[in-house]
């Protein structure tokens, strides 16, 4: 389905899935354009939807490596006009310094949202847990952490 057919669609969920598909299997020389593309469908949220995936699956991915900074950087240029995205990507930014033991700030890792900290609570860098298990911005989150801490001592 090319990018024509697909915004003829009228169902926003048929959209959604070609977007998807597209994103999975797009060339890197090529992936700025298309999440640039996919972020001018008539449907805006579900368009942001589409690119937070590929997003996260991306970063999930390129994380651990050198070629995340190159990737990072595009992707917030695509993304610039998009706040919760380029939050997204900053998020994980952080979560790449945090896991990697690069230099980070314990106050941005508790200003950022509940996905980053619920991420980074169940973890391994212990100075964020024990950050996260002291002021966690939710239960939930401050729990997670204390749970893998207890974990650790008793290994």
């Amino acid at each position: 389905m090319n990018d024509h057919d697909i915004l003829q669609n009228p169902d926003e969920h048929v959209r959604f899935a070609a977007y998807l598909e597209k994103l999975r299997h797009v060339a890197d020389p090529d992936e700025v354009d298309l999440v640039s593309r996919v972020l001018t469908d008539p449907d805006p949220t579900m368009a942001r939807s589409a690119v937070l995936r590929h997003l996260d699956r991306r970063a999930a991915g390129l994380y651990p490596g050198p070629a995340y900074e190159e990737w990072a950087q595009a992707m917030t240029q695509a993304t610039i006009d998009h706040p919760f995205l380029a939050q997204r990507l900053r998020e994980w930014s952080l979560f790449r310094a945090i896991t990697l033991e690069l230099p980070w700030q314990p106050e941005h890792l508790l200003a950022s949202s509940n996905w980053l900290q619920l991420k980074t609570a169940a973890g391994t860098n212990t100075e964020a847990i024990e950050t996260l298990a002291e002021a966690g911005r939710t239960k939930r989150i401050r729990n997670t952490a204390r749970t893998g801490l207890n974990h650790r001592s008793k290994n």
